[in-house]
């Protein structure tokens, strides 16, 4: 399946994209879009985003006008820099002969506009550098270049916008144009093919999403007969959770009393958290018994499946009506349900914190967790009672895990806060995945 990319710009750097384009004919379908002004990017964005994958725009100019089309799709923006520069300088100097000495130059950075005289052993002591800010008025730019050159304190203007170049060629104002080089071109096309193809062939892993009800058993009419209001129940659930998994087109499979599993792809949901949300609402009209979900992504059914019941078993262990994510790569997400989430690993390649978390008791997910609350906080700090919030245990058993940590190196004491009411003061610890001998 070729990627369709949208490609904008001026007329002359569209061509110019086109023509490169066709390196990657097998990969990608371009749809061109050319403009007179960069502001018109936004409604060529809104008006177009459902006949394209993706979008490359001229310059990184447009970044402003583009996000104000509200598309979530990727973007991707040619580059402008010391390379890109250079080739405007060759033709100043060599078609034209003019000098390089006095110029006004707008978007690039000072840094690279220097560090391009450096390289060619030219003095920039009266080289003007606007650099490139997302919200500054393009008005604001065309003044720039002719207060430089009414003032006499430039002899030519250097844009990176068609639409600068085009007013100040239009007021008799010696100007030239910077244009993103062929090898920008190439490489900008290549990664967004790159980061495409990866996109898809994410969406295309497997995803299974396990469903559990918990207790729905517990009413017998005997030791042996299952009642019939837990069969009603378990009725109502199969329609609720069979209505979701048609919603993600996914295919459903009844796996006994209260218990449910879909395969679908991984692509089902951007949001995947606010639709496991809808699904735990419908389970929660039905029954007001424990409820919890487990997703997981893999290559093959067989992973996918395997990383829903880890993830299935977190969201157990947290709490009622929640559910976890463990994705390809190990990466556990959740609860998902809440606005908050924290993210984390159930594994780690460092033998000596492996060791340690040994011998303090602690287990590598246990660890991991911590580490990503602490990093929820914002100061990297943590305290027994946000612990015990976050991880649903004790704050005795939060205080001795953190305790744990510290004698092993893996956490240290930084500080003390007042508590809320009479009390010790609390003490704030700093996890770390280095060890501290």
């Amino acid at each position: 399946m070729k990627a369709r990319a949208g490609i904008v710009g001026p007329k002359d750097l569209v061509n110019t994209m086109k023509e490169i384009a066709k390196e990657f004919d097998e990969q990608l379908i371009t749809v061109p879009f050319e403009y007179l002004h960069a502001m018109e990017a936004t409604e060529i964005v809104r008006k177009n985003q459902q006949s394209v994958d993706f979008w490359i725009f001229a310059g990184p100019a447009l970044h402003t006008f583009v996000q104000k089309s509200g598309s979530q799709q990727p973007f991707y923006y040619l580059n402008l820099d010391g390379a890109s520069l250079q080739k405007t300088l060759l033709e100043i100097s060599y078609k034209d002969n003019m000098s390089l000495s006095r110029m006004s130059i707008d978007l690039l950075k000072e840094r690279d506009v220097f560090e391009t005289y450096r390289e060619l052993r030219i003095t920039y002591k009266d080289i003007y550098v606007y650099e490139y800010e997302y919200d500054t008025p393009l008005d604001k730019l065309l003044a720039f270049h002719q207060d430089l050159y009414m003032k006499k304190k430039v002899d030519i203007c250097v844009t990176c916008l068609h639409f600068i170049y085009e007013k100040l060629r239009q007021q008799g104002i010696p100007v030239y144009r910077v244009t993103p080089t062929r090898v920008n071109i190439r490489e900008t096309f290549l990664s967004a093919i790159e980061k495409w193809t990866t996109h898809q062939f994410k969406k295309s892993q497997i995803a299974v999403v396990l469903i559990e009800i918990q207790k729905i058993e517990q009413n017998r009419n005997s030791s042996t007969t299952i009642s019939y209001d837990a069969h009603r129940t378990n009725l109502e659930l199969q329609t609720a959770i069979l209505d979701y998994a048609e919603s993600i087109s996914g295919s459903f499979v009844n796996l006994g009393l209260g218990s449910f599993i879909i395969f679908s792809t991984r692509g089902f949901s951007r949001e995947t958290g606010q639709h496991i949300q809808v699904l735990l609402d419908s389970i929660s009209l039905v029954t007001d018994l424990p409820a919890n979900i487990g997703i997981g992504y893999g290559d093959t059914a067989l992973k996918a499946e395997e990383n829903a019941r880890v993830a299935l078993h977190h969201a157990q262990n947290y709490e009622a009506y929640c559910a976890f994510l463990v994705d390809d790569r190990d990466n556990i997400t959740g609860p998902l349900r809440q606005e908050e989430n924290i993210s984390f690993s159930y594994r780690t390649e460092d033998k000596e914190i492996s060791n340690k978390l040994k011998d303090s008791g602690v287990t590598i997910t246990t660890f991991n967790k911590i580490l990503s609350v602490q990093r929820r906080t914002g100061n990297h700090s943590v305290t027994t009672n946000l612990l015990a919030d976050w991880l649903k245990m004790t704050p005795r058993n939060a205080r001795r895990i953190l305790t744990g940590l510290v004698e092993q190196g893996l956490a240290e004491i930084i500080g003390e806060e007042a508590p809320a009411s009479k009390g010790r003061p609390r003490k704030i610890y700093r996890v770390t995945a280095e060890v501290n001998e």
